[in-house]
């Protein structure tokens, strides 16, 4: 599993805490309780002490985990998914709401979300490109950490090994349905994209 876990710390800013209305609302939008939720809210604030997460801050977490590859490009995507509004920056609600998901979802909650990262352009499939696109990155990102069988051994070859499997009416693009399908069979699917953030290593302020 390619697990992204979290170490926000809890130091400093201690007195910041969400509103009774702010926890309503995380509390039905996520999987968090009251606890869980102001103590991320704590810790997100601490090392985001301008209420938001940078895209350069964002991939250089992953740096820290992928030391012998170039984890930019795939970062760059899930920081899309993340940026639920599209505003540039990752908020602490949005920031909860995704790790809910990633970490605590459903199996289906978690591919589609996967969808959501796979399907760049939005548009409800996931063409080849677009497969391809995000496998690069994800073999840019491990580097030669993993030992691949010859018929995954490039990107190239492990999509059209994906798409062999999944595209059932060989349209040449993947269905929500196909995906999520294809990917609970596919364990490299569901490995690749189930980033769990827990309470151990993400400090965004380390270089």
């Amino acid at each position: 599993h390619y697990f992204i876990q979290s170490n926000l710390r809890i130091m400093g800013n201690e007195h910041a805490k969400l509103s009774p209305e702010e926890l309503r609302e995380l509390e039905d939008s996520t999987y968090f309780d009251k606890r869980e939720l102001q103590k991320w809210f704590r810790e997100f604030m601490k090392d985001c002490p301008s209420g938001s997460l940078s895209k350069d801050d964002f991939i250089r977490i992953y740096q820290q985990f992928f030391p012998q590859g170039n984890p930019s490009q795939f970062a760059s995507h899930v920081f899309k998914v993340f940026d639920s509004n599209s505003d540039g920056c990752i908020s602490f609600k949005e920031f909860i709401v995704a790790l809910s998901v990633t970490s605590k979802g459903t199996l289906d909650e978690k591919l589609d979300w996967a969808f959501s990262l796979y399907d760049l352009d939005g548009d409800g499939f996931i063409s080849n490109s677009e497969m391809l696109n995000i496998v690069n990155s994800i073999y840019e990102m491990v580097g030669n950490m993993l030992i691949l069988p010859k018929d995954e051994d490039t990107p190239q070859k492990r999509v059209k090994k994906i798409f062999f499997q999944m595209d059932h009416d060989k349209d040449g693009r993947l269905t929500r349905q196909e995906f999520k399908e294809g990917s609970k069979m596919d364990p490299f699917i569901v490995q690749a994209l189930s980033i769990d953030y827990d309470h151990s290593k993400i400090d965004p302020k380390k270089s």
